[in-house]
C-alpha cells in the first residue's frame, strides 16, 4: 500500500504533508515554490510509492468555491498530465490556515518561526491530509 500526499496548493508556494506506509500518521514533509512542485513530485514519486494525491479544496462558508480554486483548476489538469495514473482526491480546506497558525501558537514557538509562511503551508497541507484520513 502506499502512502497519501496532501497539497496545500497556494499561488507562490505549496505545503506538502504525507502519510506513513500504513496510512495512520499525517506529517508535514516540506514547503516548494509552487513553479517548482511537478518537478518536485516527480522526484519524490522515484523514490516513494504514493498512491493518491489530496488536494485542498477551498471553499466559502456558504459551501461555494473560493476565489483561489480558480489558479488550483489549472494546477490540477497539470497533476493529471503528468501523472495520468495517480488518483487525486480532494478535501475541504477550510480553516487550516488558521488552525495551522494556532497550532503554532500552542506549540510555543517564537514570533520569528512563526513568520515563516512555508510552515504554515506545510502545517495546513497536515491538517488537510489528517481531515482526509478521519473521512475515509
Amino acid at each position: 500500500m502506499g502512502r497519501i500526499l496532501a497539497l496545500d496548493f497556494g499561488e507562490k508556494r505549496t505545503g506538502i504533508a504525507v502519510t506513513d506506509e500504513l496510512r495512520l500518521i499525517a506529517s508535514g514533509l516540506t514547503t516548494v515554490p509552487t513553479k517548482e512542485i511537478i518537478t518536485f513530485l516527480k522526484q519524490y514519486l522515484e523514490t516513494e510509492k504514493v498512491d493518491v494525491f489530496v488536494v485542498g479544496e477551498p471553499k466559502q462558508m456558504n459551501n461555494t468555491p473560493s476565489e483561489s480554486e480558480q489558479y488550483i483548476k489549472p494546477f490540477l489538469l497539470e497533476l493529471s498530465k503528468h501523472f495520468p495514473d495517480m488518483s487525486v482526491d480532494r478535501q475541504d480546506e477550510r480553516f487550516t490556515s488558521k488552525m495551522a497558525f494556532q497550532t503554532m501558537l500552542d506549540s510555543g514557538l517564537k514570533k520569528k518561526k512563526r513568520k515563516d509562511k512555508g510552515l504554515v503551508d506545510e502545517i495546513s497541507a497536515t491538517l488537510i491530509l489528517q481531515a482526509y484520513l478521519n473521512r475515509i
